[in-house]
This record gives structure tokens, C-alpha cells and sequence, in this order.
């Protein structure tokens, strides 16, 4: 058959058959996707996790084996229908919350075999999503204690940003400074409506080093990624379709 499929559930994620829709994942990422019959869509939370750990991991800064936890930040529709519904419906008294809220910590997020997959992890990695009272944006965060690291934080920077150099979406930030970082540093809706994908790498004096990437949850995480993927698939300019430009900053 001639039919070529993208999938956005989470169905055919890791299955072997179906080549998992990240071209920034690794070096020849692109053309399985061209060539593909079959392709899973990456989940929001797994695409900016693994674009922030798998460099890393790939170049020995951290092992693979490492214990690694995450925390992320989702507008709420990145919990879909249910999700929404709860959030918006002003009976739940949830449309005032002024604070983030932990959602699926007690169980295993569906999320959790992509990133453990494409990774490159030994184990899973402990992740703790919350939704705050916001639709759309997600700032996904990895922590990264000093006794994990095999260099130090400059040395993560430049393997990020050697990686992701000449990409039209995702973007490695200037290393920040000490005193650098203010209150809206790392807006999670500074990427809104666009196919962008922003890394931070923020350094601590003590050694430890936190990676943060900054995405529009329907965007990049999920309706941008699709188009991206089947611009690729038709053989047309990767970016068609697709604005890089955020809204905010």
C-alpha cells in the first residue's frame, strides 16, 4: 500500500515498526522520517525531554544509567479533553487557581516509555507533571545534581549547542550568568503559537546544572510537530506552514 500514516496518540510510540516523529532526535532522523510509511507523533512532555537529555547522554557529560528526575510545567490542555474541561468549567473552582498543580505523580505517566526509549536511559526517570492555570505553554525542567555530570555545566551547554546548531526550531540559549535570571525568565508560554523549542542552561555554583526547555504544548509538542513531520514526509521545505516567531517573551 501507498498509505502513510502520522500518528499523535500514543499507540505506536515505541513500537519498532513505526519510526518515532522527532527529527532533531539524532543524525539521519530526518530521512527515516522522509522514508516512512509509519509514524508516531512525540508527546509534549517526551520531545522536550529527550532533546535536553539524549545530547548529553550520547556524549558521556552524563551516564545512562543516571537517576534523573524531571519536573514539568503544562498549560492545561496539555491534559486534553478532560483536562480542559475540569479547568475551564467555572463550577470546579479551578478557573482562579493561581498556582501550578501536580497532576499523574501517583502513577506511571504515559509518557514515561518514549522517554525512557529515545532517551537513551537505562531506568525511567522520575517525573512529576503539573498544569497551571494557564491553556497552552510548557517549561520542562531536569536537574542535574553535580555527582551526575562528567564536566561541568559549560561543558552541557556546548554539547546542546553544538547539537541542535542550524536547526530552524530549536534553539540553545546563551549560558547564563550569575544575577542573569529574573521572575520572567523562563516564561512557559514564551513560545506560544509557534513550532520554536527554546533550551536553557542554567549553572549553580555548587556544580549542579538545571536544563530547561521552553515549548508551546500544541505546537511543537504536538500539532506543529505533526506538520513539521509531514513536510517532511511530502518532500517540502521542513519549515512550510510553520511560524518560528514567539509571541512573547
Amino acid at each position: 500500500s501507498d498509505t502513510r500514516l502520522i500518528d499523535a496518540s500514543t499507540a505506536h510510540r515505541v513500537h519498532p515498526d513505526w519510526i518515532y516523529g522527532l527529527p532533531e532526535l539524532q543524525p539521519g532522523q530526518r530521512d527515516a522520517i522522509r522514508d516512512a510509511k509509519l509514524v508516531s507523533n512525540p508527546g509534549c512532555y517526551s520531545s522536550s525531554f529527550i532533546l535536553l537529555v539524549r545530547p548529553l547522554i550520547d556524549a558521556g557529560v552524563i551516564a545512562a544509567d543516571a537517576p534523573i528526575s524531571t519536573h514539568a510545567l503544562s498549560g492545561h490542555s496539555g491534559g486534553g479533553r478532560n483536562l480542559m474541561e475540569r479547568w475551564e468549567n467555572p463550577d470546579n473552582g479551578l478557573t482562579g487557581l493561581v498556582y501550578e498543580a501536580p497532576y499523574a505523580i501517583d502513577r506511571v505517566h504515559k509518557h514515561i516509555p518514549e522517554m525512557t526509549l529515545y532517551s537513551g536511559m537505562v531506568h525511567e526517570p522520575q517525573f512529576e507533571p503539573a498544569v497551571g492555570p494557564f491553556r497552552c505553554g510548557m517549561r520542562v525542567q531536569v536537574p542535574l545534581h553535580a555527582s551526575l555530570l562528567q564536566g561541568h555545566s559549560s561543558d552541557a551547554w556546548e554539547v546542546l549547542n553544538e547539537r541542535y546548531s542550524g536547526e530552524s526550531f530549536v534553539k540553545v540559549m546563551p549560558l547564563l550568568t550569575p544575577g542573569a535570571i529574573e521572575e520572567k525568565s523562563f516564561n512557559p508560554q514564551a513560545c506560544n503559537d509557534t513550532n520554536s523549542l527554546h533550551i536553557h542552561v542554567v549553572p549553580h555554583p555548587s556544580g549542579h546544572v538545571i536544563l530547561m526547555a521552553i515549548l508551546d504544548n500544541l505546537g511543537k509538542g504536538a500539532s506543529g510537530m505533526a506538520i513539521q513531520n509531514l513536510n517532511l514526509m511530502l518532500g517540502i521545505p521542513e519549515t512550510t506552514g510553520l511560524p518560528l516567531t514567539a509571541n512573547a517573551k
